[in-house]
């Protein structure tokens, strides 16, 4: 499909003025930037109604961090605990609010966004501890719930971390993993790393550097959570994975999906026809990144409701 008329024009916009490469940049210099820009995506929508919004400071094995709960207008006693994409460097809580605002109304779920601390003050594995950390206070506070682990980029990577600590040491059940368009492989050798990791938004040489950030020692380029395509995928629980078609991340999505498929895991895959990376920040103002958003979360929807087989 043809790439999306709105990001048609994006593109064109950014490429007068091309932003930046990542490695010129510092850390503080780069999470400003990426705010910016979601706020820019926001367009002055007006934000999802839902029932409250809290803040608060949780604990991790060396510190606390803070988490921001959305609780919704009619709650279906569903959780999710969610975690933000942006390389594991830039992005927070606010640059996602209203990706946490829309899921909590759509799967009318509690929604616990996570502020986990970002490389390169804290590299691998502190973020994904922290998205563990919180993950088991989410469900300690809110008990008895379908709970899913969930996020988009770099979050979609930890939501599956998450998710294969807690099958190998932990004790939550997650009724679900939910990723959107996840880096699976450090060594970024797809096809659609090569066609598409320049001139859509988003930059292959900047991912490499959010891994060096992250990942500053090779040696752990190789673990599960982070090489996730040569992880132990058995066992895990159902899966949904939302693609974008120009995303140089696309291959590894679609790979990971038929990993999973292959290890005995429930996944359904949502492509994003004409979408780059990162179109859940561009929902309010994309109407197709708003409509791939909504498929995204019926697949959600699906998996913890699925339809009754007539006898």
């Amino acid at each position: 499909m043809p790439l999306d008329r709105f990001i048609r024009a994006l593109i064109q916009w950014q490429a007068a003025d091309p932003p930046a490469p990542a490695r010129t940049l510092t850390a503080a210099q780069l999470r400003r930037r990426y705010a910016e820009s979601a706020a820019r995506s926001r367009g002055g929508a007006a934000p999802e109604p839902v029932a409250a919004v809290t803040d608060r400071l949780i604990d991790s094995r060396d510190g606390s961090f803070r988490v921001r709960t959305y609780r919704p207008l009619t709650d279906r006693g569903r959780l999710v605990t969610y975690l933000h994409g942006g390389g594991w460097v830039t992005g927070d809580v606010d640059t996602h609010d209203s990706v946490c605002r829309r899921i909590a109304a759509r799967l009318g779920a509690v929604v616990v966004s996570v502020d986990y601390r970002r490389a390169p003050e804290h590299p691998y594995p502190g973020p994904l501890r922290d998205a563990t950390a919180a993950a088991e206070w989410a469900a300690g506070v809110f008990p008895g719930r379908d709970h899913v682990i969930g996020g988009d980029s770099a979050g979609g990577s930890l939501a599956l971390g998450v998710a294969m600590h807690q099958r190998d040491h932990g004790d939550l059940a997650f009724a679900a993993v939910m990723m959107a368009y996840p880096p699976a492989d450090p060594e970024m050798k797809s096809e659609s790393m090569r066609a598409y990791g320049t001139g859509h938004l988003s930059d292959a040489d900047d991912l490499r550097w959010y891994y060096e950030q992250y990942v500053p020692n090779p040696e752990h380029r190789a673990d599960p959570a982070v090489d996730l395509l040569h992880a132990d995928l058995r066992g895990l629980p159902s899966t949904v994975i939302g693609t974008a078609e120009y995303d140089g991340l696309h291959d590894e999505g679609v790979e990971l999906a038929a990993r999973l498929e292959a290890a005995g895991v429930a996944v359904e895959h949502v492509p994003a026809p004409g979408l780059v990376h990162g179109y859940l920040l561009m929902a309010d103002v994309v109407p197709a990144a708003s409509a791939a958003m909504s498929e995204l979360l019926s697949a959600v929807e699906r998996t913890l409701a699925p339809v009754p087989v007539a006898n």
